[in-house]
């Protein structure tokens, strides 16, 4: 009931869109509902079959199905009583990298552990059936755990960069890597339990660069930081130049990667959003709103081979 109820006044704000309503508890939808939702789901798939230029653009309600913690919106969690704002920025790493690098520890391993889910998967297949159709297509996520790719996804900008790429503050060098742990003295260690073992772990003990053996940074894109702005130049260019922009699993409420959708709509492309519900809604001005888990809603909406 509080899904329909969410969902229907968004809708009442949106007199113009086209409502996709996608009830999970189906007990509860009408017949006429669920005809009516089926046809509007063909309608976006048909849509997009035809398109000429598809802009997907990704947030944490992705990789939430396959169980990486968000810290951000309505599900937002903490790691030992601090928030990621608290934690993810320059200033927290020059206090102290020992903490910053437990957090990014945990992070690295619930990533290398997790699998792609169904929403993975979908837009992988999709990617897909653009290239076969000759359908401009590129995915742009907010996500820095590598499932997209992981998934098939090939054209993908990660507008945060990944998990799996570290930063030496010494010598700038840029370098990716997988090990786990990425340093022994972190094995065992990033437990998100205010009670966990927080005693800090000397730096020199901590990832150390290859090359100069200076101190190793997570490097994602943290608060206080800039996107590259050739990436996001380049999201924002082929964005309002698209036919359909798709939102998932996204409310946009980072800047300046919110305004891709926004000022894509007004360069003329359709948004279809994609979110639990509508709380998680990114934008008042949608021609479809799609509420449900996005690994049960995107497999129905999207086209693939």
């Amino acid at each position: 009931y509080r899904l329909l109820s969410s969902a229907l006044r968004l809708a009442s704000r949106l007199p113009n869109a086209r409502k996709v309503v996608l009830l999970q508890t189906s007990g509860m939808a009408t017949r006429g509902q669920k005809q009516s939702d089926e046809q509007r789901l063909t309608e976006l798939h048909d849509k997009l079959s035809q398109s000429k230029r598809v802009l997907v653009l990704t947030g944490a309600g992705v990789s939430a199905e396959s169980g990486i913690p968000t810290f951000r919106g309505s599900t937002a969690g903490s790691w030992r009583g601090f928030t990621i704002s608290e934690l993810a920025c320059p200033e927290a790493f020059q206090r102290s990298p020992s903490q910053v690098w437990e957090l990014y520890h945990y992070r690295r391993e619930k990533s290398l552990a997790a699998k792609p889910n169904l929403a993975h998967v979908a837009i992988a297949k999709f990617e897909q059936f653009c290239l076969k159709r000759g359908i401009d297509f590129m995915l742009a996520t907010q996500n820095i755990d590598r499932l997209h790719q992981r998934a098939g996804s090939s054209r993908v900008i990660e507008l945060h960069r990944s998990l799996f790429l570290v930063r030496c503050t010494a010598c700038d060098s840029v370098t990716e890597n997988y090990d786990s742990p990425i340093c022994e003295a972190l094995r065992g260690r990033g437990d998100p339990s205010p009670q966990a073992d927080s005693t800090p772990i000397p730096e020199d003990q901590l990832p150390r660069c290859a090359g100069c053996s200076g101190l190793l940074r997570p490097y994602v894109v943290w608060f206080g930081e800039p996107l590259n702005e050739g990436e996001l130049s380049s999201v924002q260019e082929f964005a309002n130049m698209s036919d359909f922009v798709l939102v998932v699993g996204t409310s946009n409420a980072v800047y300046p990667a919110a305004m891709i959708a926004p000022d894509a709509r007004r360069s003329g492309a359709q948004l279809a959003e994609f979110n639990l519900d509508a709380s998680c809604s990114s934008s008042s001005d949608v021609s479809y709103f799609v509420a449900g888990p996005c690994g049960s809603t995107l497999p129905k909406a999207l086209p693939r081979l």
